[in-house]
């Protein structure tokens, strides 16, 4: 099974669009369906938050998009972000949770998987940062322990978003952070990837 990774979706979020350079949402969230069509029929896709703008009618909108590529044989997961209804942070969050795992296989805040010879938690946000001066949420995020973070919602064009990496080719100071998010990748990242720019920075 192939396994890939993105999040921030935004689907039919004008702003969000005009943000990545789209004249209309038709067109962001048509480029959007489109890259996760391509993806192969059995493979495994994680998204780390924000399939939309949070209202309820964008969020129909979107569940009935991935819904669609659910239908063609790919196999959704959800790690819900401040802008799905269903995250614990949201009062009545519960109530909400019934929709989205009509489409997703599971629904959780956040959740821990190996890549390579390491694990990795996965979360919509990461350990520090955000596309504001001030880190937002910061309950509801992970305490930063050594491990490596897949995360979204900094809307960032950086894919590794915690430290650097040093001449050497290796990562160093700073959080081990890799940003999944469409903002950096404009398509769902393979896991292959990941595991390269993790093998890469592992100390």
């Amino acid at each position: 099974m192939s396994v890939y990774f993105t999040s921030d979706l935004h689907l039919g979020h004008a702003k969000i669009a005009e943000h990545r350079g789209y004249g209309t949402t038709e067109h962001h969230d048509t480029a959007i369906y489109g890259a996760l069509c391509a993806l192969p029929r059995g493979s495994q896709l994680w998204i780390l938050g924000d399939i939309s703008a949070g209202s309820r009618g964008a969020e129909t909108y979107a569940l009935a998009m991935l819904g669609a590529i659910a239908n063609e044989g790919v196999e959704l997961h959800l790690i819900a972000g401040n802008h799905d209804s269903c995250h614990p942070m949201h009062r009545d969050a519960h109530k909400h949770q019934r929709r989205f795992l009509d489409v997703f296989w599971t629904v959780q805040p956040f959740a821990r998987r190996r890549i390579g010879a390491e694990p990795v938690l996965l979360s919509h946000f990461p350990y520090k940062g955000d596309h504001t001066p001030q880190d937002r949420a910061t309950q509801y995020r992970l305490r930063d322990e050594g491990m490596w973070l897949l995360h979204g919602h900094t809307h960032a064009p950086d894919r590794l978003s915690g430290g650097r990496m040093g001449p050497d080719g290796r990562w160093w100071t700073g959080h081990r952070q890799i940003h999944v998010g469409w903002d950096a990748w404009q398509r769902p990242v393979h896991l292959d990837e990941l595991d390269e720019l993790i093998a890469g920075g592992a100390s």
